[in-house]
This record gives C-alpha cells, structure tokens and sequence, in this order.
C-alpha cells in the first residue's frame, strides 16, 4: 500500500491502493482503512474503476472530512466507467479540539 511517489502533476503521493478488483462496499472499506494508516497531511492515490466506486469512494472520502485533490481517467482511451486515480489527503485531526 505505501509506495511514495509522485503524480503526473510533481505531488508526492505518500500511499498507493489499487481497489480496481474490488466491488462496492469493499471499495471504501479498503480505502478507508489505508485513509486511518496515514497521518495528518499525507496524500494517497487510490486506482479505482466502475460506476458505483467512482461515484461512492470520492464522496464517502469527502464525507469522512477529507480532501478530493483529483479524480481522473487513467488513459484517455478508457470508458467512462473504466480506471480512474483518485488523488485524496487525509484531513487533520481534530478529534482533540
């Protein structure tokens, strides 16, 4: 799961999944449980493909008060439904304020 690196636009990706064999709910699940692995701050890429994860994965990660950097298509000749990278950072923790 962790593997810095950096994305086509230089941000350094601090966590990497690849969710595209999984189906709904096991898509946030999975991608939940990398979110409580990081810290404050970090950015993950998440490779996720189909109509409910594109929809249900960004919002549910928005939803738990964490950034969407970016959601788009993993090549152009892929269909509307097909591989994506979702680009998140994990939200600063504020449970103790």
């Amino acid at each position: 799961m962790n593997n810095a690196n950096k994305d086509n636009k230089g941000k350094e990706i601090d966590f990497f999944i690849d969710i595209t064999g999984e189906v709904c709910p096991l898509t946030f699940v999975k991608t939940k449980l990398l979110i409580e692995s990081m810290s404050a701050g970090q950015i993950a890429e998440v490779r996720l493909k189909g109509r409910e994860p594109l929809e249900n994965v960004p919002r549910s990660v928005s939803d738990h008060g964490h950034s969407v950097i970016s959601l788009e298509v993993e090549s152009p000749t892929e269909p509307e439904d097909g591989i994506h990278r979702l680009i998140l950072k994990k939200a600063p923790d504020t449970s103790n304020a």
